[in-house]
């Protein structure tokens, strides 16, 4: 072999080995490159790290980023870092929820329930609530117009796992995207769902527009006070629980669809361990909560909802230790608590705290003789509200005149109730044509006599007390009241289908209230929406309009002054009282606290020491 040769295959194999030790580098490096960026993205999950470009402004107006503390969760402060963790907390209600679906469940309850399984974007701080702190969201942008919001999510946050129904696929560590908070509001905006009340809340959210997994913006048709308050208190909704089919999503399958209905997934602090209809539904720490990384750390490790109809079951158990915290009647406050168990050295406390509800009676304004203002006066006339609040409420309850917290600037404060005056209103209806014409006791209009029904849930013995009063001194003035109760799946049933005569219930209200939902004249003929009376009227629509488009906080309370003042001349419901709330507490949990504004927090933040926790019976 020449000199020549042997040079060339010498150069030959030493690049050849040059290109395959590049190569290996080269591979080696890439390998090196996907472990670090898997590294970094298993390190982005458990510290909740961006690994994304900050989020781009929302609108061509200036923006500000409202929260970007990463470190920030919302009321985390007011969890206890000494607490131990372990016991339970057993509660009751009277009924289980029709279905376990919040979305086409109109129920206290289960509001109640799912606010412990949930959890949004931000929440109210509990000791300001103009305050929004990050709960899912890691930091929003909102524009100057309040239209338009960007939103980037925390990483990392989970669904709670569950068992397909159908399939018996398991679905575990299944990580929550912006694309669980589009299927929330396509859920609800969809015309087939039965969710009237929640659409109607949420009827000005255009549409919600997908970034990435971790980041979306929210637009707004128009201006509204609330799109702040309702874009954060946006929460995500499981898809793949909902629409794990092909094609297009179903409004009649998630409507009727008995096996999910059945079931609770949610990301929130709490999930589903069991339930039995009509027993017991029992709520277990879930200890993947995202919470958990920041502070807010459930110490409880069961909450459990007993379903007990009847008030005084639901006391004896109190008293027997098989319920922990139970909410009390204005009676059961005043004459049943003088006993050991409540004393200094008892197991019990009881509290009381200014509540966001009031009770009514509301006149089904469609058809005679409620469609006539002056019977509608006269009504209200006949309805001795202070004898009310002093023998059924005991006095722990405030006479009210309209639909706003009464505590709030929005409350007209100089408006007076009608007073009980049977002489006045007997007028009235002299004035509407209804007198006695054939001297029988009961007043007569056209062939017609003053006989009507009033439905109200039963077993509740407030309103059966109350409704007691009314009764009477509707027989004063010749008119013949008639009650009726149902079981209050089937209450709702007929009031949702306008099948009344008139009814009573009880409304819970939000911080900053909007009219819309209840009095708008959309909401008044849509099935199921919540203008059960039937409240048609122009200038009433022009105010709520009004007030929700009004960002000034003075102009708009001028507004909401102007539309009590207006719910109070036309008279819809007879307002009758805002009632305190009262409950009663085993003593053995720390960290008790009240808010201004209830919510689930002080449920979450109460622990046990494990000397004093108890286990749930047969668990």
């Amino acid at each position: 072999m020449g000199r020549n040769t042997y040079s060339n295959v010498l150069i030959t194999a030493v690049a050849v080995g040059v290109i395959f030790f590049a190569w290996q580098m080269l591979a080696s490096l890439d390998r090196l490159i996907f472990a670090v960026e898997k590294l970094e993205k298993q390190i982005a999950v458990i510290e909740n790290k961006s690994g994304f470009t900050p989020p781009r402004l929302v609108s061509p107006q200036a923006a500000q980023v409202v929260s970007g503390n990463t470190e920030e969760f919302a009321n985390a402060e007011y969890f206890d870092p000494d607490a131990q963790e372990g016991g339970r907390l057993i509660m009751a209600i009277s009924a289980s929820p029709e279905n376990l679906n919040p979305i086409i469940c109109n129920d206290a309850d289960l509001s109640a329930i799912v606010s412990l399984c949930g959890a949004a974007l931000a929440n109210r701080d509990c000791e300001d609530p103009t305050v929004f702190a990050p709960e899912l969201a890691e930091e929003w942008q909102e524009s100057d117009d309040h239209k338009t919001y960007h939103i980037k999510l925390k990483r990392g946050i989970l669904w709670h796992d569950f068992t397909d129904p159908d399939s018996g696929k398991f679905f575990h560590n299944v990580e929550v995207t912006a694309g669980d908070f589009k299927f929330f509001v396509d859920v609800v905006k969809n015309p087939d769902v039965n969710c009237a009340p929640l659409r109607g809340l949420y009827a000005g959210l255009e549409k919600v527009e997908i970034i990435n997994d971790y980041e979306f913006i929210v637009h707004w048709s128009e201006p509204f006070f609330r799109t702040r308050e309702l874009t954060l208190s946006l929460s995500p909704l499981p898809r793949h629980l909902y629409w794990n089919y092909d094609g297009e999503f179903d409004a009649a399958k998630f409507n009727d669809d008995f096996k999910r209905n059945e079931m609770i997934v949610g990301c929130g602090p709490y999930k589903l361990h069991s339930y039995k209809r009509n027993q017991r539904l029992i709520l277990e720490r879930f200890d993947n909560y995202i919470g958990r990384r920041y502070g807010a750390k459930p110490a409880l490790k069961y909450i459990v909802f007993d379903v007990v109809s009847h008030p005084n079951t639901r006391f004896q158990m109190l008293l027997a230790k098989e319920l922990d915290e139970l909410g009390l009647s204005p009676e059961q406050w005043v004459k049943r608590t003088n006993i050991p168990e409540f004393g200094e050295d008892g197991f019990l406390k009881k509290s009381q705290q200014s509540r966001m509800a009031y009770f009514y009676i509301g006149w089904n304004m469609r058809k005679p003789p409620f469609d006539d203002i002056k019977v509608r006066n006269a009504m209200t006339m006949l309805v001795n509200r202070p004898k009310i609040i002093n023998d059924v409420f005991m006095g722990l309850a405030e006479e009210i005149s309209g639909p706003f917290y009464i505590n709030s600037p929005y409350n007209d404060s100089s408006i007076t109730p009608l007073p009980f005056d049977v002489k006045k209103a007997k007028e009235l209806l002299a004035e509407a044509g209804w007198r006695d014409s054939d001297n029988n006791g009961i007043l007569d209009k056209d062939g017609r006599e003053f006989d009507f029904v009033l439905l109200y849930p039963a077993d509740q013995p407030t309103y059966e007390r109350l409704l007691t009063i009314v009764k009477e001194d509707m027989a004063k003035a010749g008119i013949n009241m008639r009650l009726q109760s149902f079981e209050w799946s089937v209450f709702v049933q007929r009031i949702e289908a306008r099948d009344f005569d008139a009814y009573t219930m009880g409304w819970q209200l939000a911080y900053e209230s909007d009219p819309y939902q209840l009095w708008h004249s959309s909401q008044a003929e849509i099935p199921s929406g919540s203008n059960y009376v039937g409240f048609k009227n122009p200038e009433a629509d022009q105010l709520i309009a009004a007030i929700r488009s009004e960002f000034d906080t003075g102009k708009r309370i001028e507004l909401c002054n102007r539309f009590h003042q207006l719910i109070h001349e036309f008279q819809p419901y007879t307002f009758l009282a805002a009632p305190y709330q009262l409950s009663a507490t085993a003593r053995r949990y720390r960290n008790l606290r009240q808010f201004p504004v209830d919510n689930t927090t002080p449920k979450l933040i109460r622990w046990t020491p494990v000397s004093e926790q108890l286990k749930v019976p047969d668990l």
